[in-house]
């Protein structure tokens, strides 16, 4: 038993220390090798501004630490990473907010429906006190929110019927994420919600085991789920924040010094992604029109805030009354 205890405390040494590594003969050069990891394509905004965290932290750094990216769920799914990060097995992660909710309840505040106006409205909100309050809780868990990158605004798909008002999605068989708020929001629209992990979705609406889901035009066109769905519909029920996740052990690990590096060069890295994010979702919406699949581009979106007022009561004493009033009050 002594054996075996003091096995897995060397095991464990090896992954909190960040895959330090120091150069011997043929091996890196980098003190610290680090993994990232997300589940989106290399095309996605994700990847692109993991690609631009790289590039300044092993700039900035002189080469003393590394940043190895694994795309496309190489890690496993969210919730996966999210735990290697609590370990250091993984280092960082870029993803949705859904899973993280298991760790730090306050982020089912992000997944409510219609909660930012605007885009500007949500960077006031995520990059201001109310962001920090949200992520403050998962340092208990062994993780830090560097910040908040972006999925852009998420839409519904269905190979049903077209979507103009909220009447419309109901009756619907509707992926979504493993969280309640996007649960409730599906039920407030009389549809049946199915939790259905995202690397399994393609296959899902293929086999018509659901009948449509929602995500950001990037997924949509991307993961080419327009090739087995019939209608869009351009809902932008929800600004998906994208939380950008780092090992706490990792990250205390670190001298003082590449604390820093890793710190300022995941804020820019944000800056950049979001602009990418932007710049793509125009683009994306031209490359779909240009697809079979129908687009309602001006649906009713009142009658679908109307239609998910009863959410926000059924979440409002767990997430906290206060929170709610300081995004009320960022709003333009």
């Amino acid at each position: 038993m002594k054996k075996y205890v003091a096995l897995l405390t060397i095991i464990m040494m090896i992954l909190v220390s960040g895959c330090s590594n120091k150069a011997k003969g043929n091996e890196r050069s980098a003190e610290y090798v680090l993994r990232l990891g997300h589940l989106q394509t290399e095309t996605h905004p994700y990847h692109k501004g993991a690609l631009k965290f790289k590039e300044l932290v092993e700039e900035r750094s002189n080469g003393r630490i590394q940043i190895d990216i694994f795309p496309s769920s190489q890690l496993g799914n969210g919730r996966d990473q999210i735990e290697g990060a609590q370990i250091g097995s993984i280092h960082f992660h870029i993803g949705s907010v859904a899973p993280v909710t298991n760790f730090a309840p306050k982020f089912n505040l992000l997944n409510l429906p219609y909660l930012f106006e605007s885009r500007e409205h949500a960077f006031k909100v995520l990059d201001g006190e109310v962001g920090k309050d949200i992520a403050s809780d998962l340092e208990n868990r062994g993780l830090i929110n560097l910040g908040y990158m972006e999925n852009g605004w998420r839409h519904m798909t269905n190979n049903k019927k077209p979507i103009k008002t909220s009447a419309d999605a109901a009756n619907l068989k509707l992926r979504v994420q493993e969280s309640p708020p996007y649960i409730s929001f599906i039920k407030a629209l009389d549809s049946t919600p199915v939790p259905i992990p995202f690397g399994e979705l393609y296959t899902a609406l293929e086999q018509h085991v659901v009948d449509g889901q929602e995500n950001p035009l990037a997924q949509i066109y991307l993961n080419k789920f327009n090739e087995v769905q019939k209608y869009l519909s351009l809902t932008a029920h929800n600004y998906d924040a994208a939380v950008f996740i780092m090992s706490k052990t990792t990250h205390d690990t670190l001298p003082e010094d590449l604390q820093k590096v890793v710190d300022e060069s995941a804020k820019e890295a944000i800056q950049y992604e979001r602009q990418v994010a932007l710049e793509d979702e125009e683009k994306l919406l031209e490359d779909l029109k240009k697809t079979d699949i129908q687009i309602e581009e001006n649906p009713d979106r009142e009658s679908f805030r109307k239609a998910v007022e009863p959410v926000y009561k059924e979440f409002e004493a767990s997430i906290g009354k206060e929170l709610f009033e300081k995004i009320e009050s960022l709003r333009e």
